[in-house]
């Protein structure tokens, strides 16, 4: 199903916008979608009437992600800018440091190895999460706060239930031995990130003992990697493991035995100077940070990726059924 138009609109205008982060910048945003008024997240006075500006990715986590920092906000007292479906992780993160936008959910494996280059991961997600808190502030004046440690989106490849079956994988070094034995089943739809970050192809490659056929790499938009994989177009699909379609395609996510892939929980970053001026940010983005489990999100994505929904609507729905926010005019 397609999104809705608003939401579709706005991905297409603000996915051109985010185009000009590195040139010449962008304007602050649109406005919050949807009105929200207070529940568990009450008026924090130092937020009223202040201005902040939400990015996001421009993928469909990131979309809910930012939809809930928004409403949260909004919730706070404060006057909340839209910025999301920014292109690129590298764009939104610039966007970040340069004033562009203040809020920005992001993951703690792709600041570790994406934004400050660093090539082994921390396989214990506390380590992890301290270490890149203490590095993003030291080098990119970069805070954390709100960090979930319930929700882990990190990489994985994915196969179809026959591909399963016919092939006997179950983790990814059985790679190895289809990359030698069966070469013509070794095929991979990546997109165009993964194939080449150090957390992505070639960091598997290196780690699991195997070289991909350049011709059995297929590079496709992160959405359509899912029914690729499930339609055996390819036999590895990359996937995230709090993707909706995973359930819903019924596919199998390989396991990562040799603990390759960083831990990506998710947090709240914002600039250090922007925490220190507003500490009380903590408070409004913790209680989502409290209730926000793999489970939930997976349900979140699923809502957006299966069902056709608007990710501002699954984000407010699911923030008024936790008490967190209340729909003006609901009970």
């Amino acid at each position: 199903m397609k999104l809705r138009t608003r939401s579709a609109l706005k991905a297409a205008s603000l996915a051109a916008a985010g185009l000009m982060l590195a040139g010449c910048g962008l304007s602050s945003g649109s406005s919050v979608p949807l009105a929200v008024e207070p529940g568990i997240i009450q008026p924090v006075p130092e937020l009223e009437g202040q201005t902040i500006t939400v990015g996001s990715k421009n993928f469909t986590e990131q979309l809910v992600l930012g939809y809930l920092g928004e409403f949260a906000l909004s919730a706070a007292g404060a006057d909340v800018r839209d910025l999301s479906s920014i292109q690129g992780s590298s764009t939104a993160r610039k966007a970040l440091t340069s004033d562009q936008i203040d809020v920005l959910f992001d993951y703690t494996g792709t600041s570790w190895i994406s934004y400050n280059g660093n090539n082994d991961p921390i396989p214990d997600a506390r380590a992890q999460f301290e270490a890149v808190r203490k590095q993003d502030l030291e080098r990119n004046g970069v805070a954390w706060t709100a960090v979930d440690y319930q929700v882990d989106n990190t990489y994985a490849f994915a196969v179809n239930q026959d591909a399963a079956k016919r092939l006997g994988v179950q983790n990814l070094s059985d790679i190895q031995r289809i990359v030698t034995e069966r070469p013509q089943d070794a095929t991979f739809c990546v997109d165009t990130e993964f194939a080449s970050r150090n957390d992505g192809l070639p960091g598997v490659e290196q780690t699991y003992g195997f070289k991909t056929n350049p011709d059995n790499v297929k590079v496709l938009t992160e959405g359509a990697i899912y029914q690729a994989t499930a339609d055996g177009t390819c036999t590895f699909g990359e996937v995230f493991t709090t993707d909706g379609r995973i359930e819903a395609l019924n596919l199998k996510v390989l396991a990562d035995d040799k603990q390759f892939f960083p831990r990506y929980n998710v947090g709240v970053t914002l600039r250090d100077e922007m925490l220190k001026r507003y500490p009380q940010l903590t408070q409004v983005f913790q209680p989502i940070s409290e209730r926000l489990t793999n489970e939930e999100l997976m349900k979140l994505n699923a809502q957006v990726d299966v069902q056709g929904r608007d990710p501002a609507d699954v984000a407010r729905d699911w923030m008024a059924e936790q008490g967190l926010i209340k729909i003006p005019g609901q009970s």
